[in-house]
């Protein structure tokens, strides 16, 4: 109990480097070995950050403690064209990455309570609503247009989450587990710029430019593990809607008054042995941003009469997510195992809301990942793995929804990370 404790205290350290993510605003995977097989995770629990994908994998992966930190490389663009050619103060190009480089840090502790219990503690982040303009767009600051359609003035968004989830897991035999994590959240916000839009809000002084606003809440995740053969394991989880308090400062912006709440998600999963030294496994994940207001919302409800902050107020428009991930570990060696994956996704901003989404692009589709994990000693391992998400370009149809046709928003992204993680058994 008291290295849980301990646990839980170095997660409040933590906070302040969550940062980023890639399924929308959700990580392509939790956990460095996760990680390297492109978030790959439900049926194949490999170390203390299992609770983050599936709680019950804790039940598996024995007595362990896991720190890792990734090194996280977004690139945001996006632009403003018309079918009337170049309009001064209005159209161009924009660079959103004037911040590129994060680290986000993880953390995983797991104590095994006799032969068929775990207590632990998992924590993570979320985020990926974020872009710094140095020269934000024009319809965003409402100011005068400087150069190349911009304002000259910063315009950005940034949205952490951090997640710290205590965890039981019961064998209900050796082969079948479940588990619970209660997850406990807390939300870091801040929006600049963004003043152009203030006349639809139904409060303009609670809108933009306000500073940190913090928001705290949770929810409830479960999941299965089961070992159906020598080979063959599977797993399926869902995770609960997380309650979370209103960001005050921003109760002109987000929907029902400043609400954020985070998303029911859920998946299923499947792990084979192929042979002795080769794993293949397949995850599919169902997150639904559609039933968060604050995400959800089309930003043509301010048309039919609700004004951002309001009860069904606007959003951003975002779609519910499908994402199916396929991921390979093989034994090289005793000491030295390899990993990859590839996981697929239509990203959740549909075309006609891309111009408020110039702050929160969260457009990639398609990543590959390599991973590998080398056996310092018995006792010890050490873990890298790398992710490239793929160049994807949304086009706008409809999103200046103010001035039908005069000019459209596009969106355009790519990202990489690499991160490593070290992990002791004891």
């Amino acid at each position: 109990m008291k290295r849980l404790m301990g646990a839980l205290a170095i997660a409040g350290v933590m906070v302040p480097g969550m940062a980023l993510a890639t399924n929308g605003y959700f990580s392509h995977g939790y956990g460095m070995k996760a990680k390297g097989m492109a978030g790959v995770s439900i049926a194949m629990p490999q170390d203390a950050l299992a609770a983050a994908n599936n709680p019950a994998g804790m039940a598996f992966v024995g007595d362990r403690l896991d720190v890792g930190i990734d090194w996280f490389r977004p690139i945001r663009n996006s632009e403003l064209v018309s079918p009337f050619g170049v309009i001064p103060g209005l159209t161009g190009d924009f660079d959103g990455s004037g911040k590129k480089n994060f680290l986000v840090p993880e953390f995983g502790y797991n104590k095994m309570l006799g032969w068929n219990m775990s207590l632990g503690v998992s924590v993570y982040g979320n985020g990926g609503m974020n872009t710094t303009y140095d020269n934000g767009p024009a319809p965003f600051g409402g100011g005068i247009p400087l150069f190349n359609g911009g304002t000259g003035q910063k315009t950005g968004m940034n949205l952490e989450q951090l997640f710290i989830a205590p965890t039981f897991a019961y064998k209900i035999n050796k082969n079948h587990a479940v588990g619970v994590s209660l997850n406990l959240a807390y939300q870091r916000f801040r929006l600049d710029g963004l003043g152009g839009f203030a006349f639809a809000s139904m409060n303009p002084t609670n809108f933009s430019d306000r500073g940190v606003d913090t928001s705290t809440g949770w929810g409830i995740k479960i999941g299965y593990t089961g070992n159906l053969t020598d080979a063959v394991t599977v797993g399926a989880t869902y995770q609960s809607r997380t309650w979370m308090s209103k960001f005050g400062r921003y109760k002109g912006l987000f929907a029902n008054q400043g609400e954020f709440d985070i998303p029911e998600n859920y998946g299923i999963g499947i792990a084979v042995k192929a042979t002795p030294k080769l794993t293949v496994a397949a995850d599919i994940q169902q997150i639904n941003f559609g039933k968060i207001e604050s995400v959800g919302n089309s930003v043509t409800n301010m048309l039919a009469g609700f004004p951002l902050g309001s009860d069904n107020g606007p959003g951003f428009g975002w779609r519910n997510m499908t994402i199916f991930k396929l991921g390979v570990s093989y034994a090289w060696s005793e000491k030295l195992t390899l990993r990859a994956g590839v996981s697929t996704t239509r990203q959740p901003i549909p075309k006609d809301e891309t111009l408020f989404n110039m702050i929160a692009p969260g457009i990639v589709e398609n990543h590959l990942t390599l991973g590998a994990t080398w056996a310092v000693s018995p006792s010890s391992e050490l873990t890298v793995a790398y992710m490239h998400a793929f160049n994807k370009k949304v086009k706008g149809s409809g999103s200046f929804v103010l001035a039908p046709g005069v000019a459209e928003a596009n969106l355009k992204m790519h990202q990489d990370s690499l991160g490593i993680a070290y992990g002791l058994k004891f």
